[in-house]
């Protein structure tokens, strides 16, 4: 981001408000100033680079300290202004986009504002008078590649017959060298920083025959954003396979890599993932916020009375407790969460994972490798020879895998995995299915727990409504609060949730426990219907019930837990 101009002075008191506010720690301030002199940039520019503030948090508080108004998400148009009559390579540069025509005034969203000399330029170019307003750096660029370097490269191969492409997709050095330009790192350093400002757990880069389309995964959500132009699509998925030191010349078989990286103030490990697709290769990039997440059981969504059943299990000595759910619904976050709440100097812990997500402090963590042929189980066997008290495996993923971590039960250790089935009695059937004998499940297993993950609505912004009466009684909700009134609590969108409605997640859960009714369950192997009737008879609430609770209480929306969560019948009595 560019400070308004480049006086020294200017970025001097930019700063010290900075400090003031709290935003930037003195010694960060005094480094920035320090790279400032050497990268000859301005101080909101290097901040930026260096990974102290967002994009953001800076373009909020330097629209404040300049008394200039900031252009937000909504307000750029969905269309350019036609014959603006600014040249394409100086909107670029100057980081400064049209945006609206009215009455002679043409609106502008800039990175410096204040830059007298800019204006005058701009105002001579277009024969207009000229209006500043401040905007994020990434969404100017964004809308002068999306609106105007489009159009401008249409009007020039109007002129022309275009009988090939600009470049050979089969030359590798040319990929390279197109990767490494100054224009592509920009694009792509744009993407990620976008997807972190707004909280994406996930990118998706997918090429089509004619454009290109990028995708962010926000709260479980997928949103589609503004992509850049097709022919670029080569250039970006080659910078990322780059960054993530993956072949760029092989483009026939998937590819897994890891870009790790400093950005607004924390530490992103991004998990980069390709396939081939009939246009180009498809990337997933999953980022990992090591600092955001807090491996704590209290904050992740558990109930009371789920949070109590859960510390009685993690407090036994030996045994197997599985969490199951789709891939997505947090299982490995509620892991580390319960290894966390076990890791005391008492405990030896060993994990074995693929990939390691998280470190953690005081674990022994075991990167699994099949490719040199340490897999789950190879990693397992030498592991029971370390003197584990608790062992996690990140995955049950064959019956050679949940022999071993059965035994390891058998033999005093607390087992933790985790396992896919869509809900907890479903984790007993697939035990059974995988070839695990009935006699070694009901000896071993102490409790399997089940979730899923729902968007938690926005405290500033929700708004609690009276329950539709027909609504209450379909859904049954006076068995969940026979008190008070009934509220539907809904989504209403702000500024703090970007105009969502939620913001983060909670999970809902389920949680069987192994008593002896459904241990006789087991040996007669009853489907996962007759055990889940069980487990609810003996007070185990279902996802959905869980997840109604949780809609009452104003954490979500019942629209959330029924797009999430299965209704079940009422409980047996």
């Amino acid at each position: 981001m560019q400070v308004a101009t480049h006086s020294t002075d200017l970025d001097v008191a930019f700063g010290e408000r900075l400090v003031e506010l709290g935003k930037l720690k003195p010694n960060d301030f005094d480094k920035a100033l320090r790279a400032r002199s050497e990268l000859k940039l301005p101080l909101g520019k290097v901040l930026v680079r260096l990974g102290m503030l967002s994009e953001q948090e800076m373009t909020f508080v330097l629209s404040r300290f300049l008394n200039v108004p900031m252009v937000i998400t909504k307000d750029y148009p969905e269309q350019g202004i036609e014959n603006v009559g600014i040249a394409l390579n100086y909107l670029r540069s100057m980081e400064v986009a049209p945006l609206t025509l009215t009455d002679n005034v043409l609106t502008v969203a800039t990175t410096q504002p204040t830059n007298e000399q800019m204006l005058k330029a701009l105002a001579m170019a277009s024969d207009k008078t000229i209006r500043p307003m401040l905007g994020l750096p990434s969404e100017v660029q964004s809308h002068i590649e999306r609106h105007y370097a489009q159009t401008q490269t249409e009007q020039k191969t109007d002129e022309f017959e275009i009988t090939s492409s600009d470049h050979d997709p089969d030359d590798i050095e040319q990929l390279k060298d197109m990767a490494s330009e100054a224009p592509v790192i920009k694009l792509v350093n744009q993407i990620m920083t976008q997807a972190m400002t707004m909280r994406a757990s996930d990118i998706h880069i997918e090429p089509f025959e004619n454009h290109l389309k990028i995708r962010y995964r926000i709260d479980g959500v997928i949103h589609e954003i503004d992509a850049p132009p097709a022919h670029l699509t080569a250039a970006v998925i080659s910078r990322i396979k780059l960054m993530a030191r993956l072949n760029i010349a092989e483009r026939r078989l998937p590819q897994d890599g890891r870009i790790q990286l400093r950005a607004q103030g924390k530490e992103i490990d991004m998990r980069v993932s390709t396939v081939p697709t009939m246009y180009g290769e498809s990337v997933v990039m999953r980022l990992l916020d090591k600092h955001s997440v807090k491996l704590d059981l209290v904050t992740l969504g558990f109930s009371d009375t789920n949070l109590k059943v859960l510390h009685e299990q993690l407090k036994q000595p030996h045994g197997v407790i599985l969490v199951t759910g789709p891939t997505g619904s947090g299982k490995t976050t509620t892991l580390y969460a319960a290894l966390t709440s076990l890791n005391t100097p008492e405990n030896k812990i060993l994990t074995v994972e693929d990939p390691v997500e998280y470190e953690l402090e005081g674990i022994n963590q075991i990167q699994a490798n099949p490719k040199i042929g340490l897999t789950f189980s190879d990693a397992l066997r030498a592991i029971v020879r370390q003197d584990p008290d608790i062992i996690m495996i990140g995955e049950m993923r064959d019956l050679e895998t949940a022999k071993i971590a059965i035994q390891s039960a058998l033999t005093g250790h607390l087992v933790l995995s985790t396992i896919h089935t869509n809900d907890a009695a479903g984790g007993v059937t697939r035990l059974l299915d995988m070839g695990i004998e009935d006699y070694l499940i009901t000896s071993t297993v102490n409790a399997i727990l089940a979730q899923r993950l729902v968007r938690r609505l926005c405290p500033q912004c929700r708004e609690p409504k009276p329950m539709l009466p027909e609504v209450a009684k379909e859904l049954n909700l006076r068995r969940y609060q026979p008190d008070g009134d009934l509220l539907a609590w809904h989504a209403k969108g702000c500024a703090a949730c970007g105009n969502t409605g939620y913001k983060g997640r909670s999970a809902i859960h389920e949680i069987l426990v192994m008593d002896d009714d459904i241990r006789r369950l087991v040996l007669k192997h009853a489907d996962a219907g007759v055990i889940q009737d069980q487990a609810r008879k003996a007070g185990m609430y279902t996802l959905y019930e869980d997840g109604l609770l949780k809609a009452l209480k104003g954490v979500t929306t019942l629209e959330e837990v029924l797009r999430v969560a299965e209704e079940t019948d009422d409980a047996p009595v």
